[in-house]
């Protein structure tokens, strides 16, 4: 007589466990409710890519599959109750390269991306995410630019060629010139890169501004609900006769812009938290 269930047993008593205890951690605890939206949300991601890449693969490495994963993408805000309201969608210079300049609060600026990417437009992305598996290889197909920032060297290069390819092969980028994600409700200061390739290419930047997700939203209180984030495109920056030497003074310039309207459309209800601002000038979500 055997005193003890068998391997199978102990598997389908776990699974059963977890079948229970899931609903009851959704439920009881918004720490593991957010936890477990953000591994769907991921998950979801890299199965899509999965579909994506051999739909893609047919033409190859080609900015146009960007088109694809935008018409996979697109649906994620909805299993979320995200309304994505989106502005100035007419400022996009018709028929020439520009410069997308984006402000980068988390992983979920993709939705407000997918909602507004213009026609043949391609994010520069950290060398990292080609190794993401699934995302990875599927960003690589849809032509997205990836640079090493820790090689200095190595970036400048690739900038250099993107320059160039803007203005042969018609294509747009988007760049987030804070380099990495912001969750303190402000605008991080700006690298000087997005504005060094318009400069280069003579190209404009037209900025774009996602508003606060504070209300339905927070990596530090483990919150993730449904709500509202407006997307704002300002109209396009010249950058005609500009030189390497008015860089600084032009980053500047778009970043007061940006986070002018950041504030704004974060105030306004219709979009992002209900915002006090601090002197100084960074706002703090009120909750």
């Amino acid at each position: 007589m055997e005193l003890w269930p068998g391997a199978g047993t102990l598997l389908l008593l776990l699974f059963l466990l977890l079948l229970l205890l899931l609903p009851t951690l959704w439920f009881c605890s918004p720490s593991a409710k957010y936890f477990f939206k953000m591994a769907f949300y991921n998950g979801w991601i890299l199965f899509l890519a999965v579909l994506a890449i051999p739909v893609c693969a047919v033409r190859g490495r080609n900015v146009e599959n960007m088109k694809i994963l935008r018409l996979m993408l697109l649906h994620i805000k909805y299993l979320y109750g995200i309304r994505v309201e989106v502005r100035g969608a007419h400022h996009f210079p018709p028929s020439q390269p520009y410069v997308v300049v984006s402000n980068h609060q988390s992983s979920l600026d993709l939705l407000g991306m997918m909602e507004v990417l213009p026609g043949r437009c391609v994010p520069i992305a950290k060398r990292e995410l080609l190794w993401a598996g699934s995302a990875g290889l599927a960003c690589w197909l849809a032509g997205v630019i990836f640079i090493d920032r820790k090689r200095t060297g190595d970036a400048i290069s690739v900038m250099s060629e993107v320059a160039q390819t803007l203005l042969t092969q018609d294509v747009r980028v988007w760049v987030f010139p804070e380099g990495t994600r912001n969750h303190n409700g402000s605008m991080l200061p700006f690298k000087r890169g997005a504005f060094h390739l318009a400069v280069q290419a003579q190209v404009p930047i037209v900025p774009i501004v996602m508003s606060s997700y504070q209300d339905f939203y927070c990596k530090k209180e483990r919150r993730f609900t449904s709500g509202r984030c407006q997307v704002r495109v300002l109209p396009p920056v010249p950058t005609e006769g500009l030189k390497p030497d008015d860089v600084p003074a032009l980053a500047d310039r778009v970043r007061h812009s940006m986070l002018t309207v950041f504030r704004e459309i974060s105030t306004d209800g219709r979009g992002g938290g209900d915002y006090l601002k601090k002197p100084g000038g960074v706002g703090e979500a009120r909750l």
